[in-house]
């Protein structure tokens, strides 16, 4: 018989203070499994980095990678995070010194061929000889990763191209999903061949994994609360007779010495290298969720002038602290750490009355958002730039709204996936503004200000 044992982190999304007992963890396992002559691989399933963090932003998530190097990960896939947070060149250069594969299917150069970094599928041999082919894949954020620089395909259709090539090489087949659990299902009824997928971007997590038909899903949650293993026991014809997954709670695994130390150090060397001075404010910026400020007025002022549209409209739960004296990029990233882009649709003066007679219910005001970019927990009062009420009538820019014109309407991304103005803005041509977030208008608004 032979054992292989899988290990895998997904959607870490650079939660740091859970890193040096998953470190420590993944080192111990390794070289326990090696003594016994178990045959070990680690797999990561993408949105590691996540640009809120200070030592993330700051090294571009360079510094991530690196600590993925030190705990020698076999392979890992791309989330959203890493594929449409980043710049064209920063993703680019992301992996120049990984110590590991990154198996990416459905990526590809516009001209149609794979980023020199990106595998397709790789096959690796255990020391018995059993080939163990590994593929990865993405979710689709078509319009976003064409607006950067890439063509993202659609990830199914992408799996089924190589599943042959895969079977011919392969006697066990494992799939790095950054796609969500309900994907994943839908591929282990589709593709049944594939022996393991091991699944990441809804957060999810299967405490004993899942099976649906003869495949083996395994998830293990979000922000390194948890580390997935998978075990396969074959028997000398290289066929799987045994398969099971667990989760390991970060919190009941052993502490590290220094522990703290080292998360502090993680957050202090990203301080410092974003202790960049942005400007000096003779008059403090103050915030407030449930009422408009001066800030919350510059930074949707600055959203317009940025978009060039006729009028904005953010919420005040973006801002998630005040600003007073020398300003920092540091500073910047504290208060707005949200990955969110602009973005303009074009409305009928009708469909801006709806849009904006909506933000005023309070039960909105008062809701908590996870996800969508969205770091902060309230999402806060509606702000204006050029959008006014007299009485029940809405105005845009002095002028009372004419129900026939279109006007071009700027907002944070969030707003356009889906889940809010439900009746209006999901079947609305959107144009977002990438690769710049909130924070970095704000930065050029200050700037431009002093």
């Amino acid at each position: 018989m032979e054992t292989i044992n899988i290990y895998h982190t997904n959607d870490v999304h650079s939660h740091l203070e859970n890193w040096p007992r998953i470190k420590q963890f993944l080192a111990g396992k390794q070289e326990m499994h090696q003594q016994i002559e178990e045959e070990t691989f680690l797999f990561d399933i993408g949105d590691f980095i996540d640009l809120w963090h200070p030592f993330t932003e700051a090294t571009k998530g360079k510094g991530n990678i690196d600590l993925l190097n030190e705990c020698q990960y076999t392979a890992v896939t791309i989330g959203n995070n890493e594929g449409v947070n980043l710049p064209y060149e920063d993703l680019n250069q992301l992996y120049d010194h990984a110590q590991f594969d990154v198996l990416l299917a459905n990526l590809y150069q516009p001209n149609g061929g794979y980023p020199h970094w990106v595998k397709p599928y790789k096959v690796y041999r255990t020391k018995k000889g059993t080939r163990v082919g590994v593929i990865g894949l993405t979710a689709p954020f078509v319009h976003l990763y064409g607006l950067l620089g890439w063509r993202v395909t659609e990830p199914i259709q992408e799996l089924k191209k190589w599943m042959g090539p895969l079977k011919a090489e392969s006697d066990i087949i494992i799939l790095l999903s950054h796609l969500g659990l309900e994907e994943d299902e839908s591929i282990a009824v589709e593709c049944p061949d594939i022996d393991v997928i091991l699944g990441s971007h809804t957060h999810h997590f299967l405490e004993k994994g899942k099976f649906v038909g003869d495949t083996l899903l395994g998830a293990a949650g979000k922000f390194g609360h948890f580390v997935g293993h998978v075990t396969l026991n074959l028997n000398d014809s290289k066929t799987i007779i045994d398969k099971y997954a667990v989760l390991y709670d970060s919190k009941d695994l052993p502490k590290v010495q220094n522990e703290q130390e080292q998360i502090d150090g993680y957050f202090s060397k990203g301080k410092s290298l974003l202790n960049q001075k942005v400007t000096t404010l003779t008059t403090p910026l103050e915030t407030n969720l449930f009422q408009e400020t001066e800030f919350s007025r510059m930074l949707c002022r600055a959203l317009r002038e940025w978009c060039n549209s006729d009028c904005a409209m953010i919420n005040s739960g973006l801002l998630l602290g005040s600003l007073k004296g020398d300003v920092t990029v540091f500073d910047l990233l504290t208060i707005c750490p949200h990955p969110i882009n602009p973005c303009v649709v074009e409305l009928t003066g009708k469909e801006l009355e709806k849009v904006v007679k909506q933000t005023k219910n309070e039960d909105l005001v008062h809701r908590h958002i996870k996800g969508l970019g969205f770091r902060g927990t309230l999402l806060g009062a509606f702000v204006y730039d050029r959008i006014s009420m007299d009485g029940e009538s809405i105005l845009v820019d002095g002028k009372e709204v004419d129900y026939e014109r279109s006007y071009t309407l700027a907002l944070p991304d969030m707003f356009t996936f889906g889940h809010f103005f439900k009746d209006v803005l999901p079947h609305k041509e959107k144009n977002y503004f990438l690769p710049e977030f909130l924070r970095d208008i704000l930065k050029w608004k200050l700037q431009k200000q002093s």
